[in-house]
């Protein structure tokens, strides 16, 4: 495959990824069809169909997209943290934590993206086996960065950082649709749930 054509397809791919985004927020995941998707990104069925098998994968390879660019930001300040010493010993979990997530771009669409794809994984089986591999590989990117922070002699852990990856974010999912369902702007929904990581940080971390 050529690199023009792989330019092409990516952009195509982003172009369907943007326009999918926009359709869920007007109408819902259910009401979301593959002819509205694709009237809002400007392209045909068969461009939809040559990128994805259904509206289910499209929706699932959103969702990887959101948790991809979370991902991405925090290990970006992450490092950032670290060369410039503010993960020290005896430094505070509960500020650290909210700066690092006061880098990230949720915002009310994203808990609601999420929500949504996780109730029809509930309903549908095969789809919810789809998501849990997808949610698996977000957690051991967690886990990760949370193994680099580790070796790098910068905190004890009490648990295996894979189990501290799942329940930090069990912790953020769960406070951030609470905070979405309360009216939190997207600033807000970023300082409650640090708030609430960087507890559990703290129960986290050998003293």
């Amino acid at each position: 495959m050529t690199t023009s054509t792989t330019r092409s397809r990516e952009n195509t791919l982003a172009r369907l990824l943007d326009a999918a985004a926009q359709v869920f927020a007007e109408v819902g995941l259910d009401g979301a069809s593959v002819e509205a998707v694709c009237e809002r990104a400007g392209f045909t069925r068969g461009a939809f169909y040559s990128n994805f098998e259904s509206k289910d994968e499209l929706f699932l390879t959103l969702a990887a997209s959101v948790g991809e660019v979370r991902v991405k930001a925090v290990r970006a300040r992450v490092e950032e943290m670290t060369a410039d010493g503010a993960l020290a010993e005896g430094c505070d979990p509960v500020e650290l934590v909210q700066d690092v997530m006061d880098s990230g771009g949720d915002d009310r669409l994203g808990v609601m993206l999420m929500s949504e794809i996780r109730i029809r994984a509930l309903r549908d089986e095969a789809f919810g086996a789809a998501y849990l591999a997808q949610e698996r590989e977000m957690v051991a990117s967690i886990a990760q960065i949370i193994t680099d922070i580790v070796a790098a002699g910068l905190l004890r852990l009490r648990v295996p950082a894979e189990a501290a990856a799942r329940m930090l974010m069990i912790v953020w999912e769960g406070m951030t649709v609470r905070g979405a369902m309360d009216g939190q702007d997207a600033a807000q929904l970023r300082r409650s749930g640090g708030v609430e990581l960087g507890r559990l940080v703290q129960l986290l971390i050998e003293e």
